[in-house]
Order: structure tokens, then C-alpha cells, then sequence
């Protein structure tokens, strides 16, 4: 599958306003490894190839081991994520597809114990943005090299 345009090329400005919502993630206090397993799951759901292989290389780059993100897309099936990691993981699920049932209360309750609130609004900046990359890497047809 050929890429359709360079969205990089294409608009600048529009991937400067991206970067400012990367650097504000950056700058949380969200641990980088928990970032990566939420840009990686989201992108799983997306079904963003080229997403999915630029987050399980940074992903271990941020410490993740194989076994982890080989059974990041069945967590709830294994005993390999601490619970603030299921929390993130259920609240990443949950607004990646915000259609179906608009982030129920119980998604709500499972993640609040584990997050303050400036960090799951960090937490929802961060779900929102890895959404928007996923949109612009399937949406133009970007492929992993």
C-alpha cells in the first residue's frame, strides 16, 4: 500500500500544533513506559501498523520487555500489568472508543485511585493524542520502515 501524501510535508503547522501536545505529555509526570504501553494499545485498537511498530520499539527502549508487550492486547487476561497499569490501559480502551459507551462509570472508578487528576487529564491528553497520530498515519497511508 502506497503512502497517499506526506502529512510531515504537507502541513507543518498542523504537526507543530502535534508536537506541543507530545511535549506537554513529555513533560507529565505519566512514567515512560506506561506512556508507551498506552500509545501502543491504542494503536492496537486503531489497527495502526506503523504506529504499532514505532511504539514496541520505544516501548523497549523505555525498559518494556517482549513477554509484556507480546500480551499487551490481552491484558486483562494476564497477571503482567500492576493495577495502575490496567486502570491506564481500561481508561485508554475506554476513550479510544468513546462511541461505543461513552467511558462508563466504572472505567472511571477503576482509574481514579491510581491517578491524580492533573494526570488523568495527562492521561486523556495522551489517549486523545496517540488517536490523532493514528488517524494521520491510517488516513494517509503511512507504512513502518
Amino acid at each position: 500500500m502506497a503512502p497517499r501524501l506526506d502529512f510531515y510535508k504537507a502541513s507543518p503547522a498542523a504537526i507543530k500544533a502535534m508536537m506541543g501536545l507530545e511535549d506537554r505529555i513529555g513533560n507529565s509526570e505519566l512514567e515512560p513506559s506506561l506512556v508507551e504501553l498506552v500509545r501502543l494499545r491504542a494503536s492496537q485498537i486503531n489497527g495502526c501498523a506503523y504506529c504499532i511498530d514505532l511504539h514496541t520499539r520505544d516501548a523497549r527502549k523505555a525498559g518494556e520487555d517482549d513477554r509484556r508487550l507480546a500480551t499487551l492486547s490481552v491484558w486483562h487476561e494476564t497477571p503482567f500489568f500492576s493495577e495502575r497499569e490496567r486502570a491506564a490501559l481500561a481508561w485508554t480502551e475506554a476513550v479510544t472508543l468513546v462511541s461505543q459507551d461513552h467511558v462508563p462509570d466504572a472505567v472511571w472508578e477503576a482509574v481514579h485511585p491510581h491517578f491524580t487528576e492533573a494526570e488523568i487529564v495527562d492521561l486523556t491528553l495522551l489517549v486523545v493524542t496517540i488517536n490523532a497520530w493514528n488517524r494521520f498515519a491510517i488516513s494517509f497511508r503511512k507504512t513502518p520502515v
